[in-house]
């Protein structure tokens, strides 16, 4: 059975959200590869949801982000203001409580956070990975305290990078693709990092103000590292119940969004959730979107513009996303306009 005919009998009434172990992502028997490509194809297409142990990123560079990250949020709201991301070029930096609002007809989100692109660690001149930012260009900035915050944020960052080059050629094979498919169409780690912090939420529930409303992300997964102990984060599932997904030991949650939606023709789920903090302490977890290149043009379609005697040949199709029942949805559109477009929805 293809992959378009098998969507079409997937409920997505799933009632929990798999774990994966990702020890023989880089296995040299193409066979161990290829069955875990198979429980991601399967977590992608039911859930669009899974978490994943051996990941690789060492445990002190997690507490080490984490120390950073408490030290940043317990400064006064004046200073934190001082990069506050409307100031900086394509949402880096700071943003206030209740400043994003992802869900329409709410109140606000009830995080603050602070929100980094690329950069190396070593610092350079001139970025190779950055000339091509296009829509998304912009420089990192970086508070002045604590002093160790660049340094701790931007290990993690890497570190997280790696998790997602090593899950692409998961992607492909599971899509029955070449298994170095994407490697041309994200060789500048268009990867976005946000470091959230959830304030506890008291009084009376009102759905208007969460921790961050139900929403899609914007880019192709995410890679979610949330703090033990602390339930907040919500996956809704297609009987509209919202299916907790609790912190697990040694593991990230891995989470579709929509790039990968449109360029799978929905045969990948982008899934909605949210993250609500009833539980009386200060939460803190943070999200690497990782997409394709800015540059990239997302498109499940294949077809051919003709203009003034040139041949432009559009990205390919994932052919096995697309049949004569199941038509292709979108239409084109560079994965740098995408990604600015929806944030800008959501904070202005």
């Amino acid at each position: 059975m293809s992959l378009a005919e098998s969507a079409s009998v997937i409920d997505g009434a799933f009632q929990d959200i798999p774990v994966i172990d990702l020890s023989h992502a880089t296995s040299p028997d193409e066979n161990e590869r290829k069955a875990l490509a198979s429980q991601i194809r399967n977590a992608c297409m039911t859930v669009g949801f899974f978490y994943v142990k051996n990941h690789g990123i060492p445990s002190e560079c997690i507490d080490n982000v984490l120390k950073v990250n408490k030290e940043y949020f317990e400064l006064p709201t004046e200073e934190k203001l001082k990069l506050n991301h409307k100031k900086v070029a394509n949402f880096k930096g700071y943003t206030p409580l209740l400043d994003a609002n992802i869900e329409p007809g709410n109140s606000g989100d009830l995080h603050e956070s602070f929100q980094i692109g690329w950069e190396e660690l070593e610092a350079k001149a001139h970025d190779e990975k950055r000339a091509n930012d296009g829509a998304m260009a912009g420089a990192n900035v970086w508070p002045e305290r604590p002093e160790k915050y660049r340094e701790g944020m931007l290990k993690y960052y890497h570190a997280a990078v790696a998790v997602g080059k090593i899950l692409f050629p998961m992607f492909a094979l599971s899509l029955d693709l070449p298994e170095r498919y994407f490697d041309d169409k994200t060789k500048n780690s268009a990867a976005i990092m946000n470091a959230l912090h959830y304030p506890p939420q008291t009084g009376p529930a009102d759905d208007r103000i969460v921790g961050i409303g139900a929403h899609t992300d914007f880019e192709c997964f995410t890679i979610l590292w949330q703090q033990p102990g602390i339930q907040a984060l919500q996956v809704l599932n297609s009987q509209k119940q919202w299916i907790n997904a609790p912190p697990i030991d040694g593991t990230l949650v891995i989470n579709l969004g929509d790039q990968f939606a449109r360029w799978t023709n929905d045969i990948f789920k982008s899934t909605v959730h949210r993250a609500v903090n009833r539980n009386g302490i200060d939460r803190y977890s943070i999200p690497l979107f990782f997409g394709t290149d800015y540059d990239v043009n997302i498109e499940v379609r294949a077809h051919l513009l003709f203009e003034y005697s040139t041949i432009e040949v559009v990205e390919q199709p994932i052919t096995s996303c697309v049949s004569a029942e199941r038509p292709a949805r979108y239409g084109p559109v560079s994965a740098g306009e995408y990604v600015n477009q929806r944030l800008k929805d959501m904070y202005y």
